[in-house]
Formats: structure tokens, sequence, C-alpha cells
């Protein structure tokens, strides 16, 4: 399998590196933008007498050292530790809205952008919209965009997309567009799609192009890739951890631990209120498959509920085929909530730049799931909020490769 930073010394792709050599680059990456044999994007760059004049960085910065909902100052050189003088460094992830997106003066004298950026497959996943926040802005100063994609490491397979596409006026930036939250997509069949919607020309005479990946199957997962999983951010250490992502982060908009703080983020789950013996055992009875259960203690050093005991359970995958993380973990909240609902909450304090909407509901797309639970709602009837699946989404993935094709560089 090959990314599309593998194959930038391609023959294939020349005149890409032709363009990377004349043109005034932007790049928008981070510390997970490495090729096949552990080199990173900006040395690639470097090796082929390619040099940014500026370097923008999504969420948790260009070292991915900053926590979740962290903003991220910008910095004077190539990393936050590195003295040398370089180019700019600009974080597309600040302490608000505007700071999203690059500014039409950050673009000046810009010719190409360059997009790499390693992506986990779920809908709120933020890597996306600075993406696509990005190409935009370039596009508007008539910047060509290039996408150096990636293979979704959750899997391309249709038939794996879960969580129906955010509904009108549910739109922030763990969803920017709709789209189900497990979508099956690369960050470039995303962008390219989008693109194509707005009327924008594909390739490399249009407003963007895609060195896409080589030898991908799309139906198996990043343990078939025959090389490591790169953690994208600080609390997604494993491909295990990205596999149950599309469920576990929907605890964000919880009072309940989505094991922050602990070595196990989003596979541990838990607070002081809950009984995990007791929760694994509704939770198996549930039959949630491709799933084993298991009740366990923990104590978080920071995030909600730190310092303090946590009961509660740990989620390991064991077939991915088979598990479904949305309706897995709408399962557990929809149970934590019935074992102790004096205690459990939903969050109220503001999530990810918006302060109007519930973060559940921003993550779920809609306010049905959270009013279901607050209702006392079978397990099953919350499940169905976020479902069935329009067959036409799982369409649009195989439209996907096709229109690459046209995308392609």
């Amino acid at each position: 399998m090959l990314a599309g930073l593998d194959q930038l010394y391609s023959a294939q792709i020349g005149n890409l590196r032709r363009r990377l050599r004349g043109e005034r680059l932007a790049v928008l990456t981070h510390a997970a933008a490495i090729d096949r044999r552990g080199r990173h994007l900006l040395t690639v760059l470097e090796e082929l007498g390619a040099a940014p004049q500026v370097i923008f960085t999504p969420e948790h910065g260009l070292d991915a050292d900053a926590q979740a909902e962290e903003p991220v100052k910008d910095a004077a050189g190539p990393s936050a530790e590195d003295a040398t003088p370089g180019p700019r460094v600009i974080s597309l992830y600040g302490d608000n809205k505007e700071r999203l997106s690059p500014t039409a003066d950050e673009l000046e004298g810009v010719q190409l952008l360059v997009i790499d950026l390693a992506d986990v497959g779920s809908r709120y996943y933020t890597y996306v919209w600075t993406a696509l926040l990005a190409a935009r802005a370039a596009a508007a100063k008539g910047i060509h965009t290039v996408v150096l994609d990636r293979p979704n490491p959750i899997s391309g397979d249709p038939s794996a997309i879960e969580g129906a596409p955010q509904r009108e006026g549910f739109t922030s930036f763990v969803g920017l567009e709709p789209l189900p939250i497990r979508h099956s997509l690369t960050v470039g069949e995303i962008l390219a799609q989008l693109f194509e919607r707005d009327g924008h020309a594909l390739g490399p005479d249009g407003a963007l192009s895609v060195a896409r990946v080589l030898g991908w199957e799309r139906h198996r997962t990043a343990e078939a890739w025959g090389r490591p999983f790169i953690m994208p951010s600080p609390n997604m250490p494993t491909l295990e951890t990205a596999l149950v992502y599309p469920g576990g982060c929907l605890l964000e908009g919880t009072n309940l631990s989505e094991g922050r703080g602990t070595t196990a983020p989003f596979q541990l789950v838990g607070a002081p209120f809950l009984d995990g013996a007791a929760l694994a055992q509704s939770l198996s009875e549930a039959g949630t498959p491709g799933v084993l259960v298991r009740p366990v203690a923990f104590k978080p050093s920071f995030e909600k509920h730190a310092g303090q005991r946590c009961s509660g359970v740990m989620l390991h995958v064991t077939n991915p085929a088979l598990f479904r993380p949305v309706a897995t973990y709408l399962t557990l909240i929809t149970l934590a909530r019935a074992q102790n609902p004096e205690a459990f909450q939903f969050r109220t304090t503001p999530y990810e730049f918006e302060a109007t909407i519930p973060a559940f509901d921003l993550l779920c797309g809609s306010a049905e799931a959270r009013n279901a639970i607050s209702a006392g709602a079978s397990a099953e009837d919350v499940v169905a909020t976020t479902a069935p699946v329009d067959p036409a989404l799982r369409e649009a993935v195989v439209a996907a490769e096709a229109r690459l094709e046209r995308a392609a560089i």
C-alpha cells in the first residue's frame, strides 16, 4: 500500500515534483504525516528541493502534543521545540472560529497548498474540516490544492458506514458538511466530493487534485497495511482506539469519562457513580457484536473525574468487521444513564466553538438521541435515531473512487 506521500518519488507524478520545486508552497500537516520509511513530509519536501514558506497545523498542533480543544499558538520555526529558523508555523486551531481557516494575508504569495493529514474515519475528527476550510480559502485566492491522500484506517468498506449525517441546524466544527459519523472515506475523497459539488474543477488544472492511495483494499483496516499505526493525536494511540472512536467520542457530550487521562482513551468508560460490573453485564446482554466488554476501575490523571476512582467498563474489539461503534456506545450511554439517572448528565458547556447547541447533539447530528435517552427510551430506540443509513451514502463511497480518477495528479 502506498499513501500519497510515498509516491512523491514516483515517475508517474513527476509534474507534481516540478511544481513543488518551482512554486511557492504552503503545507497543512502534522506529526503523523510520514512515509513508509518513517520520514516526515517536511523532510521529504526538503530532499526534493521544495521549501514551504508557511506551515499550517490542525488541532493538536504540528507536534500533536496539545490536548483536545486546547488552543494552539503559532510558532516561529518548523516545530515548537526547534529553534532553527524556518517557515512560519500558523495554527488553524486557535481560541475562536475565525482562526479555523487561513486568512487571505496568510496565503499571500502562495501558489500551491499541499495537505497531508492522517485521519481516522469519523465525521467529528476535526482534521478533515481543517483541510476543507484551508482548501476553500486557497481556492478563493486561485491557489491550487494537492491532497497527499491516506487510507482510512478503520476501513473504507461501504457496509461499515454508520450514523446518519447531521441535520440542518447542527453544523459545527465536528461536522461542517453532512457526513455519516463513520463515513468510510478518505480526506481526499471527501474534499473531492465537496469541491465537485460546489462547482470546482478537479485535477491538476482545476482547484483540487489528489495523490491517490495505491494498493489499498478498502474493506481492510490498518492492520493489513504492513506499516505501523502512527498516532495522529494525543488520545489516539492505537488502531483499536480509532476503531472505537466513532462511538467513543459521543462520551464527550456526557459526564462519563471517555478514558482521557488514562492509557486507553475511548476504550475505558466510567464514572464514580457507576457500577461497572452491572454495566458490563447489561451491555453484554444487549448483544453488541464484535466487541468484548469487561468491568474495570480506573483513575484518570486529567480531564473528567481526574484523581477519582471510576467504575466502568473497557471495550475490546474482537471482530472489526462486525463491530458497530456508534450503536455500541449509544447502547452503553443509554444503559449508564438508566443505572443512575440522577447522576448522569449531558454536557452543557461550549463544545468546539459552539455554545448554544449541546455537545451530544452536535456529535449525533440531531437532538433525537439525547431526547430519547433523557426520556428513558430503550437502547434499540436510541440507536434507531441515528439510523438507517441512506443506501445512497454507501453508493457515494463507490462513486468516490471514480471521482478520484478525475482528481488524480
